[in-house]
């Protein structure tokens, strides 16, 4: 790894906060990504950026080029990342050897996105997916990353039974314990849901039935619209109803216009502000993309006919434009 001297981090990281400065060569490291690292990663193969080097003469090109592909975003790993240790780590390698910061989203549990559908899939069984786990906690060794564990997991509740719940429960308890015990130096959020699904309180005590004292922090939003105004209100009351207060992030891929009609491909939603670090007092940890913008939600809405996670450039045209 490289730990070079800094005074703060890359511009784009500024809610006002100015970070602690790099521990220097062979020191050891803080267990904190952000100040071992100088910004957030571009992944350079994420699907917008893909799309933008296959079609160097479409006319809507540069503005997916400038509006999406350059900016930091997360890369999902699921049942499409084989083998899962090699796709991690690589993608965590390939930030490390430029001194920034990944975000993964570990998307594989069984039964995933029971309520909606439109994601259905995971690992086979239990034992396959702690397997998988694992490998992924241990690709990413000592190296910095910030890792938003199985979105949707804790607000499909209502669409499984008490064993289902009571076998997912102990899943994502293992997944927690796996980032803590394996990836020091990452900051692994549980998904929390959105502003819009759980009430504050009931999430509250899935968190913790999901582990949440041996995570970093939880995550909102990820893959919705709710304005960070909404999800910082949000997520305050989910923490006045936790013993300890934890730290959390917000999506803001597609919330520059808050939410429409529906959570699938809606009408009329837009880009949200980029990557960068907050903090303080009830403020989101980070603002981030973790749902990468103009990659469908499903064969719905505006995206019918478009799988779940294809990147579509008319979607992400009518986020660019807000229409």
């Amino acid at each position: 790894m490289r730990w070079i001297l800094r005074g703060l981090v890359a511009a784009g990281l500024t809610l006002g906060v100015v970070l602690p400065t790099h521990q220097g060569a062979g020191a050891a490291t803080t267990g904190n990504p952000v100040q071992l690292t100088s910004g957030f990663y571009v992944d350079p193969n994420s699907n917008p950026a893909a799309w933008v080097r296959n079609n160097p003469n479409d006319s809507r090109r540069t503005a997916i080029q400038n509006s999406i592909a350059t900016k930091p975003m997360a890369r999902w790993f699921g049942n499409w990342s084989n083998p899962i240790g090699t796709s991690v780590g690589n993608f965590v390698g390939a930030a490390d050897a430029a001194d920034k910061l990944p975000v993964l989203v570990a998307y594989n549990i069984p039964g995933r996105d029971a309520c909606g559908g439109h994601s259905g899939g995971g690992a086979g069984t239990p034992a396959a997916y702690r397997a998988w786990i694992h490998d992924f906690a241990v690709a990413i060794g000592n190296r910095p990353a910030v890792v938003v564990i199985e979105p949707d997991s804790l607000g499909d509740f209502n669409c499984m039974n008490a064993d289902q719940i009571a076998e997912r429960n102990g899943m994502l308890t293992y997944a927690v314990q796996q980032f803590k015990d394996l990836a020091p130096n990452a900051w692994a959020y549980l998904d929390g849901g959105n502003a819009g699904w759980v009430a504050a309180d009931v999430m509250a005590q899935r968190l913790k039935g999901a582990g949440l004292a041996n995570a970093h922090g939880f995550a909102l939003n990820v893959s919705n619209y709710y304005t960070t105004a909404q999800t910082l209100t949000y997520g305050n009351a989910v923490n006045s109803h936790l013993t300890t207060k934890k730290p959390f992030v917000v999506d803001t891929s597609r919330n520059g216009n808050g939410t429409g009609n529906d959570w699938c491909n809606p009408p009329g939603r837009k880009l949200g502000v980029p990557a960068q670090t907050g903090g303080g007092t009830q403020q989101p940890e980070m603002l981030l993309w973790i749902k990468v913008p103009g990659d469908s939600d499903g064969d719905c809405g505006i995206g019918a006919g478009i799988p779940a996670g294809t990147f579509s450039p008319d979607l992400a045209i009518h986020l660019i434009n807000g229409n």
